[in-house]
C-alpha cells in the first residue's frame, strides 16, 4: 500500500470524523439536557447502592435454585463475569460511535446515548425502589459473615457517603440485589443493538452472551437467581413502555429529514423548490389531459 494511498486515505477519515463531531455537536446543543439528567441519575443511583450498604445484614444464603444447578466459580475465578461484562460495555460503546468513523450512518450517537440513558435511568429507578424495600443477605463472598466487608461502619461524615469510592464501592457493595445492575445494562445494550443494529449474526451473539453473562453471575454468587431472572422481564417491558413514548430516531441510511433544525432561509428554498416541482407535475398533468 503506497503513502499517497495511506495519506488520502487518512484524510479523508479526519475529514468525515470532523464533519461527524460538528453535526453531534449541533444535535448536542439542542438535546443536552436529558443525557446531563441520564448521568446524574448514575451518580445518584450509585449514591443509592452505596446507602444501602449500610443497611446490610449478613447471614446464611438463601436457598438458590441456580446456586444448586450451576456450579461455583469461586473466588479465583469471579472475575469471569466482570470481565465479560467489561467486554459488553466496551463493545457497545464503540459501536454507538462507529458513525465518527465509517459511513454505515443508521443514527446520531447523541441520540442514541439518549434513549440508552431513558432506559436505563427507568430500570434503575425501579431497582432502587425494590432494593430498599427489603434487603437481602448478599450470596458473594465479601459479603458473607465473616467478612470485613459485609458491614460497612457508620459514615462519620456526609462526604463519606456522597463520595461512592468508585470503583472500589461498586465492586464490593452488599445489599443492592434484587434486580441486577449488570443485567439492565446487559439487556438495554442487546435490546438497542436489536433495533438498530444492521448485522443479523451479531444480534443472535448479542443474546447468547447476555445469556452467558446471566449465568455468569449466578456462578460467580454475584446475584441470587431471581435478582437475574426479574431484570430479564422488568428491563424489557421498562424498555417496550419508554420506547412508546419516545420520538422514534431517524433512520440516516434512508434519506429521512434532517434532525437539525434548518435556518430560515433553507425552508424559503426548499419551499421554493418544492412550488416548482408542484407546477411542473400540474403543467405535465394538463399537457397529458390534451
Amino acid at each position: 500500500m503506497s503513502p499517497f494511498y495511506l495519506a488520502r486515505s487518512a484524510s479523508k477519515l479526519v475529514r468525515r470524523i470532523t464533519s461527524e463531531v460538528s453535526v453531534e455537536l449541533k444535535i448536542l446543543s439542542e438535546k443536552w439536557r436529558l443525557l446531563l439528567a441520564g448521568l446524574v441519575f448514575q451518580y445518584i443511583h450509585g449514591l443509592a447502592a452505596r446507602g444501602v450498604h449500610y443497611l446490610h445484614q449478613p447471614g446464611p444464603t438463601l436457598q438458590d435454585l441456580g446456586f444448586m444447578i450451576l456450579p461455583e466459580l469461586g473466588k479465583e475465578r469471579g472475575y469471569i463475569s466482570e470481565t465479560l461484562f467489561t467486554f459488553i460495555f466496551l463493545s457497545f460503546v464503540l459501536w454507538t460511535f462507529h458513525p465518527f468513523m465509517l459511513h454505515t450512518k443508521r443514527f446520531y450517537t447523541v441520540l442514541i446515548w439518549r434513549r440508552v440513558l431513558a432506559f436505563l435511568c427507568a430500570s434503575q429507578f425501579l431497582r432502587i425502589i425494590t432494593f430498599y424495600s427489603t434487603q437481602l443477605p448478599g450470596p458473594n463472598y465479601h459479603c458473607r459473615e465473616g467478612s470485613p466487608l459485609a458491614r460497612l461502619p457508620p459514615p462519620q461524615n456526609a462526604a463519606e457517603v456522597l463520595l461512592i469510592n468508585f470503583p472500589r464501592g461498586v465492586i464490593y457493595g452488599c445489599g443492592d440485589l434484587i434486580f441486577s445492575s449488570h443485567m439492565i445494562f446487559t439487556l438495554v445494550f442487546v435490546i438497542t443493538y436489536q433495533k438498530y443494529g444492521s448485522i443479523r449474526f451479531v444480534k443472535m451473539i448479542a443474546w447468547c452472551i447476555a445469556i452467558a453473562q446471566s449465568l455468569l453471575i449466578i456462578s460467580s454468587r454475584k446475584h441470587y437467581s431471581v435478582d437475574v431472572v426479574v431484570a430479564w422481564y422488568t428491563v424489557n417491558l421498562v424498555v417496550f413502555f419508554v420506547d412508546k413514548k419516545l420520538t422514534e430516531l431517524p433512520d440516516r441510511s434512508a434519506g429521512s429529514a434532517p434532525i437539525l433544525p434548518v435556518s430560515t432561509k433553507d425552508k424559503d428554498t426548499k419551499l421554493k423548490e418544492e412550488n416548482t416541482r408542484s407546477l411542473n407535475s400540474n403543467s405535465g398533468d394538463s399537457a397529458d389531459r390534451v
